[in-house]
């Protein structure tokens, strides 16, 4: 067992960067399925779930090379729509490739998700959510299959604000005719920066940061450079260290408005 020793007593002080917010980066990887070509996302971090989720995006047919803190995805040519289990078991986030494959191929076959150490955590909403856009998800034996039932856009009413669900939603949504109206959306910063993607894509989304989001399906959608948001949780967490031993500390490559929570302190 790895364990950590800390002797206190001394200020912290000094600068560094934030790298990229997982919590962001993981849905616009599968954000980058959307469309064919070659995607560029900037301040990708190095974290075991990014590489699971690059090891999903080779797996589906994607080309999907890191260079130093650029991610490289080429979607030109999916060859399949199908999740093994050792990979949806890997992490949780995995979920999100169902909005992004029906969207894109109008099929999805995948295993339910796995790897949070926070124990279970249903994704009826995530389910409920693309049913409701017309969806068909049959779930036999643990494998959610799922097909275009003739996508339309719809009213979403989510009974908790869902950061998954709504990503979810907001994927599927890019690719289903009319307006969706996701009510009761997650608010978090990391929906606005997916928000922020898509539209960079050509997609029309408004609403992130809101509790409705608005998804005109069906725009014409086409490959981006694009860098992530700084992960808040990374930062806040150098602050609350600062704050807490004392000293000066600079923290580099976040948004003060999306710590507002801690900065208020």
């Amino acid at each position: 067992m790895s364990y950590y020793e800390i002797q206190g007593g001394r200020p912290l002080g000094g600068a560094l960067a934030v790298h990229g917010a997982k919590n962001s980066v993981l849905p616009i990887l599968a954000a980058c399925l959307l469309v064919p070509g070659q995607c560029v996302l900037h301040n990708c971090p190095d974290l075991s779930d990014v590489s699971a989720t690059l090891d999903i995006l080779r797996l589906l047919g994607c080309r999907a090379d890191r260079e130093g803190a650029a991610v490289v995805i080429d979607a030109s040519s999916l060859t399949r729509w199908n999740i093994p289990e050792h990979l949806m078991r890997e992490m949780r986030s995995s979920v999100i490739f169902l909005g992004a494959l029906l969207a894109r191929l109008g099929a999805a076959e995948l295993s339910y998700p796995g790897g949070c150490e926070l124990g279970p955590r249903p994704i009826d909403l995530h389910l409920t959510a693309l049913r409701t856009l017309g969806a068909v998800i049959l779930e036999e034996q643990g494998v959610l299959c799922c097909q275009n039932g003739g996508l339309q856009g719809r009213e979403i009413c989510l009974s908790i604000p869902s950061v998954g669900a709504t990503e979810n939603a907001m994927l599927a949504a890019c690719a289903c005719p009319g307006v969706t109206t996701i009510v009761g959306a997650a608010r978090e910063p990391e929906i606005v920066d997916l928000q922020s993607f898509l539209q960079a894509m050509g997609a029309q989304v408004t609403g992130g940061g809101t509790s409705v989001i608005s998804v005109r399906g069906g725009a014409p959608l086409h490959p981006v450079e694009y860098r992530v948001m700084g992960d808040r949780i990374a930062a806040a967490t150098y602050l609350c260290g600062a704050a807490a031993a004392g000293g000066e500390v600079e923290v580099t490559g976040i948004s003060p408005d999306t710590l507002t929570a801690v900065l208020s302190c």
